[in-house]
């Protein structure tokens, strides 16, 4: 910030994009003296210089070869080319090339957990060179040296550096609900490649639900036909996926959610339910009484047909089950199924449970696949290679790993719940309960998963729910446990988010035409001003404040601001260093600048709010903007001048303040806490 003169804020401070590449350009200053890499890698040393990369730049392939590394290398000049806008042939046409590929051997023919995923990258000014075991590592350090890619007085470079680099974790994944919400091919394969950027190698793709079951059976055709509203992903389709994930070293695994979470299941077979139909699929969101009856052996042999038509589809050695959040009121209310668990000694729901898991393992053993669930899923007697995600806490993973079971963590990962990038990165599979154990326990521990649920996710939005802040998890599963600098991570990752755009991600692009769609206009600066500070309630309070089912449309601000706002956050650490004295003469001036423009950003929104209902709810918010942020200047002004506030309207201030922090049009003004730090301080200046 300390680059900024008074003559530009006097200029440019009403437009928010203005605003935002000031932000953008803090953000990369911060970063300037070392690579913006994310995951940061094992050990990285600087060299000296920097490679030039020009029309010429040429790629190698040696030492042993295949179709999937010759189209790593196309892909990887095609997304350099449209980083750097230069046009490259990339291939080597003579002995030499810029950069140099040397792969020794072959990877596993179907990937594998635990295989060697490192790589060797060496930069210099004259050239690179790029060593791995096997493609697994290639397809990592190339994608290192891409972020070593950026602008420079001479033109696009890519600093001198030598890396070692190996994952700390070897399950670095992102799960995708297709189930509430249809996920297309595109947005799959197109996440698919913000993973590869980031080194995720495994895709859990949940695709049956309630609402749908999403994938074509050629068995039983009543499944799609019946239960997905006609939006599933064909036997095809889903090839075409393994493939696309295979050349980006990610592994796929599927998940059929049994024996609850199965509604879309009963309607083409409800004979597999344990209460009476009729079944459609849900429209809405929860937890539903329908459940599979574990107590009749057609069920185990619908599912013994499905398994083995689906594990052949799915060439992953990890199958997922589900198992979670099955309420047992469908059993509890059925006199045969009580009878049943009476005769065999099952004292309750959770015992039920378990012995249909326990059915249902073996099942998918026989099929020579190791079933992976949800963290209801452990049990006493639950096999030992079952693989348990842990969902509702640390304390599922150690139990699980204390047991002898390998283990994920997902709670903490919950990208759906419009939680910071920081809280993300400071959740470590081995951190709470999980410290604890032993260190042949910990090895029990796979890593972690991010995890994409889609109630309020349409395939317009999902990648701005998904992007920057899983690139902050991919680092977590990847990096030594001890890089945890939060400044640093969200430096970085707004480099990183910049040239996720290369890939074809929308999270940054979606916004625009949702805000010029929203407000009629071409321009919606007013708007934009608003949706910047503002974004979701976190955890699950948007379901409360509004009612939602599976036909309600995600077009209104709440789905067109990101889960994060990045300009609060920028504002939030620039009031603390006010109110704790360590502020520069740009802050004040930057802080002052924000403060008048949101102030006055209400008379200018004003006359648009009639156009449409989608509007017209956010005058209220727009209305607790202005006014916190005229609390927020006369605090500056107290601060400023050294005068202690008035008691009675520091009070009076506060409280005006805790009232804006509740949502309106299911929104949160993310401003009002660092402007509530600002009064607080100005309440004991002197």
């Amino acid at each position: 910030m300390k680059n900024v003169s008074t003559h530009f804020w006097r200029t440019f401070v009403p437009s928010l994009f203005c605003l935002l590449m000031v932000l953008g350009i803090a953000s990369k200053t911060y970063a300037e003296n070392a690579p913006s890499l994310m995951p940061l890698p094992a050990h990285m040393t600087k060299g000296d210089g920097q490679l030039t990369i020009d029309t010429g730049f040429t790629v190698k392939l040696e030492g042993y070869t295949e179709p999937r590394l010759d189209r790593a290398r196309v892909r990887f000049i095609e997304r350099l080319a449209a980083e750097t806008g230069l046009r490259l042939e990339g291939g080597a046409t003579s002995t030499t090339a810029v950069l140099t590929v040397k792969t020794h051997g072959a990877s596993d023919a179907i990937q594998r957990s635990g295989e060697d995923e490192s790589y060797h990258l060496q930069v210099t000014a004259t050239g690179a060179e790029l060593t791995a075991k096997n493609p697994l590592g290639i397809l990592h350090g190339l994608q290192t040296f891409l972020q070593l890619v950026t602008i420079s007085p001479k033109g696009f470079v890519a600093q001198a550096v030598t890396i070692d680099d190996e994952p700390r974790f070897v399950w670095r994944g992102l799960m995708i609900d297709a189930g509430r919400h249809f996920q297309p091919l595109d947005v799959i394969e197109r996440n698919l490649d913000g993973m590869e950027a980031v080194k995720m190698n495994v895709f859990h793709w949940h695709v049956s639900e309630d609402q749908g079951f999403r994938i074509e059976s050629k068995v039983y055709p009543l499944l799609q036909e019946r239960g997905s509203n006609g939006q599933f992903y064909t036997q095809e389709q889903v090839k075409e996926v393994l493939a696309y994930a295979r050349d980006r070293g990610i592994r796929v695994v599927p998940e059929f959610d049994m024996p609850c979470h199965t509604t879309a299941w009963f309607a083409g077979y409800p004979d597999l339910a344990s209460g009476p139909g009729p079944f459609q699929p849900q429209t809405h969101w929860g937890v539903f009484d329908p459940a599979m009856d574990p107590t009749r052996e057609s069920t185990f042999e619908f599912l013994d047909k499905l398994l083995g038509e689906m594990t052949a589809l799915f060439p992953d050695a990890y199958f997922h089950i589900g198992g979670d959040e099955c309420n047992g009121k469908q059993w509890d209310a059925s006199q045969r199924i009580q009878g049943w668990m009476k005769a065999h000694g099952m004292k309750n729901d959770a015992a039920l449970q378990s012995y249909f898991t326990g059915r249902v393992q073996k099942l998918v053993a026989k099929h020579h696949k190791v079933a992976e669930g949800w963290d209801e899923v452990l049990q006493p007697d639950t096999p030992r290679d079952v693989v348990i995600q842990s969902w509702r806490g640390p304390e599922g993973l150690a139990a699980a790993a204390k047991q002898g079971n390998h283990v994920l963590l997902s709670n903490g990962y919950y990208i759906d719940l419009n939680q910071a990038a920081s809280y993300h990165y400071l959740t470590d599979p081995l951190g709470g309960d999980a410290a604890t154990l032993t260190a042949e326990q910990k090895a029990l521990v796979l890593g972690g998963e991010a995890t994409m649920w889609s109630e309020f996710t349409a395939p317009e939005i999902i990648d701005s729910r998904i992007w920057p802040r899983t690139a902050a998890i991919a680092e977590r599963l990847w990096s030594p446990q001890d890089v945890r600098d939060v400044e640093s991570m969200y430096a970085r990752m707004a480099v990183i988010s910049d040239k996720l755009n290369f890939y074809g991600l929308t999270h940054q692009s979606y916004r625009e035409p949702m805000l010029q769609r929203m407000s009629g206009k071409t321009n919606p600066h007013a708007l934009a001003v608003l949706a910047s500070v503002v974004q979701p309630p976190e955890g699950y309070e948007r379901e409360d404040l509004k009612q939602y089912d599976t036909s309600s449309a995600l077009n209104r601000l709440v789905d067109a601001v990101g889960p994060e706002s990045e300009t609060a956050r920028e504002f939030g650490e620039l009031a603390k260093r006010i109110a704790d004295g360590k502020a520069t003469p740009e802050d004040w001036q930057l802080a002052r600048a924000w403060l008048t423009v949101w102030r006055d950003n209400d008379a200018r929104l004003q006359p648009g709010l009639a156009a449409s209902d989608i509007m017209a709810e956010l005058a209220p918010l727009s209305k607790n903007l202005s006014q916190a942020a005229g609390i927020g200047l006369q605090a500056l002004d107290d601060l400023q001048n050294h005068h202690a506030a008035d008691a009675t309207a520091t009070q009076s201030n506060l409280q005006a303040l805790k009232e804006a922090e509740k949502p309106q049009a299911v929104l949160i003004d993310k401003v009002v806490t660092a402007v509530e730090v600002l009064v607080e301080a100005s309440g004991k200046a002197s």
